[in-house]
Formats: C-alpha cells, sequence, structure tokens
C-alpha cells in the first residue's frame, strides 16, 4: 500500500468510526422516543433491557452506515483542505480521484458489508428486537400500589392501603376486596397494620395482616329469598397470598413472526412473492370458476338457445309467456342476481388490492436492502467532494451540512417509500428514488472540485462582502 493511500486511510477511519457511532445513537434515540411509553412502568429487568436495546441498535445500522460516510468522508477532506494538504498532493500532479481512490475501494467494501448485513443480519435482528418488543408491549404494567388509591392491576383483587412506611413493606389501613371465588361472591379484608412483600421469585405477593375481620358473601340456597347473608370473622393474625405470575413477561414463539417481510432474506423474499401472485392467480380463476357456475351458467345455455333459433334477443324474450306477476318476480331475481355478482366482485376486488399491497411491502424490502448500500457509496461522492470545496473540517459547518442532506436524502426515500406502499410508483423506483435524485448531484459536485471550484469559500466570501461595504463607506464619506 501507497503512503498516500495510508495517510488518506488514516485521516479517513477516526472520523468514519466516530461518525458512525453518532449516526447509531441519533436514530437509537429515535427509537427510544417511540416506544418509550411502552418500556416505561412494566418492571422490566436490565437484561430485557439491555437485549432489546441492542437489537434496536444493530437494526439502526444499515441506514447509519451512509450518513457516517457522508459525514467522515465531508469532515476529512474538509480537514485536508484546510490545512492546505489537499492543495499539496493537487500540486503534486494527483487529482482529486486518484486521492479519493483508497477511500472509493474502503467504501466499496462498506457498501458490500452492508448489504450482506442487511440481508443475511438484519433479518434475524428484527425478528429478535420485534418479538421483545410485542412480548413487552403484552405485558402489564408493574406493581405499583399506592397510597390511599385502589388498585385493580392485580385480576380478581382490589387493594387499598391508607399508608405505606418508609421501608415500603409497612402497611396501615388496609382493605382488600377479594374476587377471585368462582361462584362471584366477594370477599372483604380489613385490617389496620399489616406487612407487604413479595417473594424471591416475585410470584406471590405475601399481605401479612394484623387486627383485623374478613368478611364473605354466603351462597343463599333458596331463590326466593331476597336477603343477602354474609359471614364475619376476627382475626389477630392473617396471611394473604397474592398470584403474580400475571406480571411476568412469557416469551412468544419467534415462528409467529417469521413469515413477515422484515424477517426475510433477499432469496426469501423473492420466492415469498412468487408464491403470493401464483396465489393471487389461483384465486382469480377460482373465484371466476364459482362465479360463473353459481350466476352464469344458466343464463349462458339459454342465451345460447335463443341465439340458435335466430330470435332477436330483448328482454322480452326472456318473459314470452309469462303473466306480469312472474314477470314481476322474474326482473326482481335478476337485479337481485346482478346486486349479488356486484357485491361478490367488488369484495373479492378489495381483498386483492390487500393482497397486491402486501406484495408491494415485500418489494419495497427488497430493494432496500440494496438502496442503502448503493447510498454508501453515492454519499463518498457528495460528501468528499463537498469537503474540498468548503475546506472546513471539525464537526461544524460539516455537520451541519451533512445532517441538512441525509434529512434531504432521508425525505426522498421515505416519500418514494409512501408513494410505493401506495401503488403509485413501483417499488424499484420509489426505493431508489434519494439515489436517482442524489446520484447526478454527486457527479456535479465531482466536476466541481476538481476544478478547483471556489464556490464555497466563506473566507473570500466574507472577504468580498467587507470590500463591498467599506467601498460604500467611503462612497458616503466622498
Amino acid at each position: 500500500m501507497k503512503t498516500l493511500h495510508r495517510f488518506i486511510l488514516r485521516s479517513y477511519f477516526g472520523p468514519f468510526l466516530m461518525t458512525f457511532f453518532i449516526s447509531v445513537f441519533v436514530l437509537f434515540m429515535q427509537f427510544l422516543w417511540k416506544w418509550v411509553d411502552e418500556l416505561v412502568g412494566k418492571g422490566l429487568d436490565y437484561g430485557t433491557i439491555v437485549n432489546l436495546f441492542f437489537f434496536a441498535s444493530l437494526s439502526t445500522v444499515p441506514l447509519a452506515l451512509p450518513m457516517a460516510v457522508l459525514l467522515s468522508s465531508l469532515m476529512t477532506f474538509g480537514n485536508l483542505g484546510e490545512h492546505y494538504e489537499l492543495a499539496a498532493l493537487k500540486s503534486s500532479g494527483l487529482s482529486l480521484n486518484r486521492i479519493m481512490l483508497p477511500l472509493f475501494v474502503f467504501t466499496v467494501i462498506i457498501s458490500l458489508l452492508a448489504f450482506l448485513f442487511s440481508n443475511n443480519l438484519l433479518p434475524y435482528t428484527n425478528l429478535k428486537m420485534i418479538s421483545k418488543l410485542y412480548d413487552i408491549r403484552s405485558q402489564k404494567p408493574a406493581l405499583n400500589i399506592k397510597e390511599g388509591v385502589f388498585y385493580s392491576g392485580i385480576e380478581g383483587y382490589s387493594i387499598r392501603i391508607g399508608s405505606i412506611d418508609k421501608n415500603g413493606t409497612g402497611i396501615h389501613d388496609v382493605m382488600i376486596f377479594d374476587r377471585t371465588d368462582p361462584s362471584g361472591n366477594v370477599g372483604v379484608t380489613i385490617a389496620k397494620n399489616g406487612n407487604m412483600i413479595s417473594t424471591a421469585d416475585k410470584r406471590y405477593l405475601i399481605i401479612s395482616l394484623a387486627d383485623g375481620s374478613s368478611y364473605s358473601e354466603v351462597s343463599n340456597q333458596q331463590p326466593n329469598d331476597a336477603s343477602h347473608p354474609f359471614m364475619m370473622t376476627h382475626f389477630k393474625e392473617q396471611k394473604v397470598n397474592i398470584d403474580l405470575s400475571g406480571f411476568k413477561m412469557n416469551r412468544t414463539d419467534e415462528d409467529l413472526f417469521k413469515e413477515n417481510h422484515q424477517m426475510l432474506n433477499g432469496s426469501q423474499l423473492l420466492a415469498a412473492i412468487d408464491t403470493m401472485n401464483a396465489e393471487i392467480a389461483e384465486d382469480e380463476i377460482n373465484f371466476y370458476k364459482a362465479l360463473r357456475a353459481a350466476y352464469f351458467n344458466r343464463s349462458l345455455r339459454y342465451w345460447k338457445k335463443i341465439d340458435s333459433t335466430n330470435a332477436e334477443i330483448s328482454d322480452s324474450a326472456f318473459t314470452t309467456g309469462f303473466d306480469h306477476k312472474s314477470k314481476m318476480h322474474i326482473y326482481e331475481v335478476a337485479s337481485n342476481s346482478a346486486s349479488n355478482v356486484k357485491q361478490a366482485i367488488s369484495s373479492k376486488i378489495n381483498e386483492l388490492d390487500a393482497e397486491r399491497r402486501a406484495i408491494l411491502r415485500f418489494k419495497i424490502e427488497f430493494w432496500r436492502k440494496y438502496s442503502l448500500s448503493v447510498a454508501c457509496l453515492i454519499m463518498l461522492f457528495i460528501g468528499a467532494p463537498l469537503g474540498s470545496i468548503i475546506r472546513k473540517g471539525g464537526l461544524g459547518m460539516p455537520m451541519v451540512i451533512s445532517v441538512v442532506l441525509f434529512i434531504i436524502f432521508w425525505v426522498l426515500s421515505i416519500t418514494g417509500e409512501k408513494m410505493s406502499k401506495e401503488g403509485l410508483i413501483p417499488p424499484e423506483l420509489g426505493m431508489w428514488l434519494g439515489c436517482i435524485i442524489f446520484l447526478p448531484l454527486g457527479i456535479l459536485l465531482t466536476i466541481i472540485a476538481n476544478a478547483d471550484s471556489a464556490m464555497f469559500d466563506t473566507d473570500g466570501f466574507m472577504q468580498k462582502l467587507r470590500n463591498f461595504f467599506t467601498r460604500r463607506k467611503k462612497h458616503k464619506q466622498v
């Protein structure tokens, strides 16, 4: 490897790693803001949270890579331009394309790795993340009994505690409504004091009560008796064991999610698309046969009979020989049949449209794997020439420009994806919309940078601005 190549790669590698992790963090925070309401108050253990956050971070990698390439290439060439290293390289006879060559090779490798990640690891990552999110969303909120408020989060119980000691276990003025009796009877337990602890495995809540009373309804065997007898018991000590297994997070079988388009690689997506297209074609044929057998065969035989006699086909030809009442009945039956056919066809069209929209989602996911990988290369040919034109390094102006450009790219990509989901444009075009628009921009910037244009020379611009105001000030003095 030449010294120049090592120098360029060494200058690029540090900013690339830094901007990549910054991009992952920013995209992960977007995920966190979206799902934070589902995570708070569920009493999740650290292992579950770390596991979810790990897979959520991995799911941002395909999108973080183009952003990291854009920002790091802009920073690298901005630093080289700011310290006149780029000018020294160009003065030695090297073109910008020659200087970018090692970064081009490196970015090609990054693009291939990005595709392999999206095609092979991302489906597994999405499966783990989405199944975990489903389990968390299905889980009940964590046990949270507050003072002076009835808590009904435990199935079959309603608990009110007047006050809770600072240690979290001592309780006072306790009232427990028990509705777990299958016969529907309600039991009420009232106590002045007690203790509340949960077992080590969080399976049971044990409430030890002191100096209280229990009231329970007694089943009335007399159907015509309107009285409601109950039994009252006084106690000095009593324990109430409440099952908390409903608060434990249950793991869902991941096989239920494996057919989702986000959990499939490229070959599986193509196979699923072919299968769905074949199923739609077969469904259309079967529907036509069923509709023909149910409504059209009888009318078709009658039409053939009329046609064989060369008779004029008209409404009267179908009702000849019938009285007025029978004719009205024939018209009513025909109208109902036509209405049923129309409704059946309309319902089947909506059903097939839904299936075709599902196919669009599979196609979108397939082309996403390629478009985000190619976007890494396009971002290099935008960031590197732009950095050499701006000649500003660091995280100041390069960060601002990169964020603005990437937001525009992402908005174009989202717009293309939504238009593809609605069937307005093909997925092949929608998922490549950002790349199609940014590719000419990259070519234009490369041409301008090779021509040593100073279109973004802020120092020169500010100097011209100062000269303008100086001349104007002198003119006024004269």
